[in-house]
């Protein structure tokens, strides 16, 4: 990148692979900043929202500290977010898991994979593109990701899709609308397709 470096807040609220997470920001040419401060977060020009565990405790603890505040502002807004993995899922409302209910920044509900797969879904699978965005510039078609989940994003709005991966079943594994990015899977656990991603993040902030 050129120009002015950006800084990327990354929600260290205690259920995120947040180091890997910041080592792949800082190999895409961004400033980090790790954090649970509210006020840390808004000073920066994007946010990144990983996630691991429980989408309940996960609700309680940004309720708690006011950085769901923070996420849904920068969601208003239309600033560069992209959640991860629990991250992405808590874009969305009633989920199963607690049950619990998350941000409500897209329409759509969060429930347990069911069928004949096994689940949790972990492993390497690939990307069918459903409609292009600029998280995917460079990412060709059957690229493939790393997923470690048990719960899948379930969208109203068939456009918020951006890519979706077959395991038993379509499964999304990017969300967008406007500067709300997700992704199901790990883009810092995805070699090179996942630093393309980030990359990409990166280049959202100006």
């Amino acid at each position: 990148m050129s120009g002015k470096t950006r800084t990327v807040g990354v929600v260290d609220y205690g259920a995120g692979n947040v180091y890997s997470v910041r080592r792949a920001l800082e190999k895409a040419g961004a400033t980090v900043v790790l954090t649970a401060d509210p006020e840390e977060l808004r000073r920066t020009d994007g946010v990144v929202f990983p996630g691991q565990g429980s989408a309940k405790a996960a609700m309680d603890l940004l309720n708690a500290s006011g950085l769901a505040d923070v996420l849904r502002e920068h969601a208003r807004a239309d600033r560069p977010l992209l959640g991860v993995c629990l991250g992405m899922q808590l874009f969305f409302g009633a989920n199963e898991e607690g049950p619990s209910h998350g941000l409500d920044l897209l329409p759509g509900r969060v429930a347990l994979m069911r069928g004949k797969q096994r689940v949790p879904h972990m492993g390497w699978n690939d990307l069918t593109v459903c409609k292009r965005s600029s998280l995917l510039d460079g990412i060709p078609e059957g690229a493939y990701a790393y997923w470690a989940h048990s719960y899948q994003v379930l969208p109203e709005v068939r456009s918020d899709v951006i890519a979706v991966s077959d395991y038993g079943g379509e499964v999304v594994g990017v969300v967008g609308r406007g500067n709300l990015l997700g992704t199901q899977f790990h883009p810092e656990k995805s070699g090179e397709t996942g630093l393309r991603m980030y990359e990409n993040f990166v280049r959202l902030l100006g």
